[in-house]
């Protein structure tokens, strides 16, 4: 007799087995023996008994190797060892985490998954039902489990379910024992034939990830409900009143009522029920949920013995000729897409966790989130309608990781035999999260092709709720969705797509400005051309938080992993930080860039006695906000620690009633300031009260009105009018002392002032040392300001800008003294520098000329011109300016320009004109995956010191009126950033000397790593340049 192995197909690779024995999806709830309690929303609160906790767990390579029997009650599990739920089994010690963006960690043969590789967790918990469930009808429910498991109580087979991010419920009525402990076992499979459409972008992780319940519902009992809380538009579109809509779906026939309350708990209206029922009823003029206004009600549905709550929020979502409106007022999203991720808990986000980072995107002013790629913690959603959030929810699939296969939408996307699993993910996604105001788009997935099965996805939802547009960014042709979704255009495509005459559709960016590493770049450009073009939606950052995952070295140094740090193959890298927080969920300078461009009101312009404003929110004025101003001018270096606000702040009056789109005059009082220093008008906008999501006088909005410009020229015989200049000075030019020049050695001269001692090699072609008064030395080992053109890669270069870097060998560019001469006069010494700057091998440079003029009073003064040669020159370079490195213990920095925080060319709109003190320490960016940092730009001086010697210890740089110059001063060098591939491997180089990069010019960010390079206003191209 023959026999098999296995005997058939398992659950876990089976295609026609999504689930056994589960309960139909249904509303998020759970039912309470009162009003009271109901409205509490609390889950401990209701008839329930959370089951969370330390469970015995067991870990086996591949199912068939898992214990058996392990579901019996008398089944020895002592010496297994205990985890935490929810958790995920790779962060607590079994088998490791995996990073793949796109490919499958398995071989793709859909819907077959490996029998040889398939790790498997049984987990065991005993409890006892509560007295006060005797009598009732008891559910297991699971809010989530990755990526699918069979479930057993009391050595029964209570049923099997996969879809990992979606909640899975079962009776267990006829199996649980009332006066005895219970034993629930639960095997969980890393992978099965739903892991092909749960190929996200992020860890592979595993195991009951989110609350697991006990849950008791009466014999008559609700079993779901669906409310529709609709504004009606009117006659004359003011959509003042409303039509609340509720289907009750109730087993069994009892009395009961529906009740809806007003946000101070009072009653609304009230409406005896029974049974199921389905009722439509008017409510006159109820406030209005928006993101901006998220006035809830409560509704309150009782039947029998069980009460249950839900939150209500009336509005109305539109498309009006190609325009997504809500309430009938056009919207735009500033959002984010937002990951499931805790650094040391993966997917088992904590609650708390979770509040913080949405109170931290108000703080932020983000209006909006994706849900990529799958249905959240379903406490996520109640969070939004309270906070105030445009959600757009989107169902747990993605199969990405097909897109290298030929016809790859044949695979699976329009392959029938897959409709019912696109189906399953289609009723979880709405039949959960169907009674939330936040919600207001669906969408069907992403990067999963498009077919028959996503057809059959949006006609079901459409059927079930058409309150909500559908969205799903691989329907191109818009066939099937209200809205064309689009990933990382550039603000052209984005310009000519709202204006394309064919489209009627409304343009919404599901994925743009990708935020990996330092940037994102030109983020206003994007946000400006939604505003001014009325079809685009917005769009949603790539993405909220770096997904690194906190671990140590064998030597015990911490540091967030990612794809390969675990021993993952194939992975892909460091593409999981790609965040506008850090895998910590502390800020980047990207979100505080972001921060700025989406601010709800503008300064657009004006003068001392005015300024022009406008109002940027979709639904507010801006009655609840006020302004403050001050003025802030260049005192100059010698005044480096004088504070630069000419008085305090003061209160201006925002004018009442500025609705949504408009603009207002500020009026300013009479003063004065001095025009002959570079000075600036700064306005800060605050909130008055306090609200669910911000504190009183929370910062929203900045904004700077120069009233004088800097001087056109510096005062002095010592400056002339050129184009740019740089001007490396102890102390402002004097002629009044003497100066003299001596050959020290063949190689070496030596420039003698009454204040300072110069040695320059006529080899390198720049100093090599600078001494002051008392034998204080400045340079650092020789290495004085030599032109330089290289910067440690961003993630935004690598792919972009950087390749065209790597292949013409811009990091081994070298400075080649061809010749030197010198003259002198009674009051300057003057040398000139000629050089060849090249790579090896490559047939192009840059021919460089560098004049060094050395002043009597100890001053210098350098100007450079260059011209590039050779036919295959990279088209742009990193930066163009000097660098040079300064003894050890000069390590403060100040000041004027922009800042306090990191700024570059296209992303410096969020740091305001000033003067900044700090340490160079404090200027550096710490990337998880470290890059070019700690830039400032648009400055006019820095000044960096020995904060303990006395002045003698210092370095100015003057910049002059010039635009667009850049500092950067940090503890690294370039080919050290460069080769380290995480923090702690670049602290081991950190060195002693401070190295200073003066740049004339320096390449803008992008976001390259997935989206546009830099755009040409913000390159630094190859080209002839001449700075002084």
């Amino acid at each position: 007799m023959a026999t098999s192995f296995p005997s058939g197909p398992p659950d876990w690779s089976n295609l026609k087995v999504i689930h056994r024995n589960t309960l139909p999806p249904r509303s998020y709830f759970f039912p309470h023996l009162s009003k009271s309690t109901a409205l509490s929303y609390k889950p401990s609160a209701a008839n329930t008994l959370c089951l969370s906790g330390k469970w015995k767990f067991n870990f086996a390579k591949t199912p068939f190797e898992a214990p058996e029997g392990f579901d019996a009650p008398d089944y020895d599990v002592s010496s297994w060892d205990e985890v935490k739920v929810p958790g995920m089994w790779q962060l607590q010690g079994y088998g490791h985490p995996h990073y793949t963006n796109i490919d499958y960690p398995f071989p793709a043969d859909p819907p077959n998954v490996p029998f040889n590789n398939n790790p498997t967790g049984s987990y065991v918990c005993k409890f006892n039902v509560p007295k006060g469930f005797y009598g009732k009808r008891l559910r297991l429910r699971f809010e989530g489990v990755d990526s699918a498991f069979h479930v057993f109580l009391n050595g029964v087979a209570v049923g099997y379910s996969q879809g990992a991010r979606n909640p899975s419920e079962f009776d267990i009525t006829d199996i649980f024992e009332i006066f005895k402990e219970n034993t629930l076992a639960v095997r969980v499979y890393q992978f099965c034939d739903g892991s092909y459409i749960e190929d996200q972008d992020q860890w592979w992780l595993s195991g009951i990830f989110r609350d697991v319940f006990l849950i008791a519902f009466e014999k008559v009992t609700i079993k779901d409900f669906h409310v529709k809380a609709l504004l009606d538009p009117g006659l004359d579109d003011n959509y003042r009143d409303a039509t609340l809509c509720v289907k009750v779906e109730v087993d069994g026939c009892e009395n009961g009522y529906i009740e809806l309350l007003d946000d101070e708990k009072e009653t609304v209206v009230w409406e005896r029920i029974r049974g199921s029922t389905e009722l439509k009823l008017q409510i006159l003029n109820p406030k209005k949920w928006t993101a901006e206004t998220p006035n809830l009600y409560h509704l309150v549905i009782s039947v029998g013995n069980q009460t249950v709550a839900q939150r209500v929020g009336f509005r109305r979502v539109e498309i009006k000729d190609g325009v997504f409106t809500v309430n009938g007022k056009r919207v735009i999203l500033r959002g984010v897409n937002r990951h499931e991720h805790h650094p040391t808990q993966g997917r088992a986000v904590p609650y708390e966790f979770m509040k913080r980072d949405l109170l931290l995107m108000k703080k932020y002013n983000i209006n909006a989130i994706r849900t990529s790629h799958y249905i959240n913690d379903p406490r996520f959603y109640d969070l939004c309608d309270e906070l105030g959030f445009w959600v757009l929810n989107e169902a747990d699939l993605e199969c990405h990781g097909i897109g290298a296969e030929p016809n790859a939408e044949s695979w699976i996307a329009n392959n029938p035999d897959w409709e019912e699993a696109h189906l399953d993910r289609a009723h979880h996604l709405v039949m959960r999260d169907k009674n939330h105001a936040s919600v207001v788009i669906w969408s069907l997935g992403n990067e999963a092709w498009y077919g028959c099965n996503f057809v059959a996805m949006a006609n079901w939802i459409r059927s079930v709720d058409d309150t909500r547009p559908i969205h799903y960014e691989g329907d191109r042709s818009t066939a099937i969705t209200d809205m064309l979704s689009w990933m990382y255009p550039s603000v052209e495509n984005v310009r000519d797509r709202a204006t394309d005459p064919n489209q009627h559709k409304p343009l919404v960016l599901c994925e743009y400005i990708h935020a990996m590493g330092n940037g994102p770049g030109n983020i206003k450009d994007y946000i400006e051309t939604f505003y001014k073009y009325p079809r685009c939606m917005g769009g949603f950052v790539w993405e909220w938080a770096n997904h690194g995952l906190r671990t140590r070295t064998a030597k015990g140094e911490e540091f967030y992993g990612y794809g390969g740090d675990f021993g993952d193959v194939p992975n892909d890298y460091n593409f999981v930080l790609d965040g506008l927080l850090f895998s910590s969920h502390k800020p980047t300078p990207g979100l505080v860039e972001y921060k700025k461009a989406i601010e709800p009101v503008q300064v657009l312009g004006g003068n001392h006695e005015q300024v022009r404003i406008i109002n940027r929110y979709d639904f507010l004025s801006l009655d609840h906000l006020e302004c403050k101003w001050t003025l802030v001018e260049d005192v100059g270096t010698d005044a480096w620690d004088e504070w630069t606000l000419l008085g305090t702040w003061k209160q201006i009056d925002v004018p009442k009633g500025v609705g949504p789109g408009q603009e207002a005059t500020l009026k300013l009082p009479n003063f004065s300031w001095n025009s002959s220093r570079e000075t600036y008008l700064t306005l800060k906008f605050f909130n008055l009260k306090a609200t669910h999501a911000l504190p009183a006088k929370h910062e929203l909005a900045t904004g700077q009105i120069r009233l004088a410009s800097p001087p056109d020229r510096e005062q002095g015989p010592w400056y002339d009018t050129i184009p740019v200049c740089i001007n490396l000075i102890q102390k402002p030019f004097s002629d009044t002392n003497t100066i003299s020049i001596a050959t020290e050695s063949p190689t070496t001269l030596r420039i003698s002032t009454s204040s300072s001692k110069f040695m320059f090699s006529t080899i390198k072609g720049t100093l090599t040392s600078w001494l002051r008064p008392g034998a204080i030395e400045l340079i650092h080992a020789g290495s004085g300001p030599l032109l330089s053109f290289n910067r440690p890669m961003t993630d935004n270069d690598r792919n972009q800008d950087g390749s065209d870097w790597r292949n013409d060998l811009v990091s081994l560019l070298k400075v080649n003294t061809k010749s030197v001469r010198w003259t002198s006069t009674p009051s300057t010494v003057t040398i000139e520098v000629k050089s060849r700057v090249a790579p090896p091998v490559k047939e192009w440079g840059i021919n460089a000329t560098t004049t060094y003029t050395f002043s009597a009073s100890g001053a210098i003064r350098i100007r450079v011109s260059g011209k590039p040669f050779g036919v295959w020159h990279p088209p742009k370079l990193p930066r163009i300016g000097l660098s040079l490195s300064l003894v050890k213990d000069m390590h403060e920095v100040s000041w004027f320009g922009r800042g306090p925080g990191e700024c570059y060319r296209d992303s410096k709109f969020s740091q305001l004109y000033g003067t900044y003190t700090k340490s160079v320490d404090e200027l550096w960016t710490d990337y998880e995956f470290p890059q070019e940092s700690a830039n400032r730009t648009d400055v006019r001086w820095i000044k960096i010191r020995d904060p303990s010697s006395s002045s003698q210890k210092t370095l100015t740089a003057r910049f002059g009126s010039q635009k667009g110059f850049s500092f950067q001063a940090s503890h690294y060098a370039t080919d050290d950033v460069d080769e380290a591939q995480h923090p702690y491997e670049l602290h081991k180089k950190k060195k002693e000397e401070t190295i200073l990069r003066l740049d004339a010019q320096h390449h803008g960010l992008g976001s390259g790593s997935c989206g546009p390079r830099t755009r040409d206003e913000y390159a630094c191209w190859t080209k002839d340049f001449d700075f002084e």
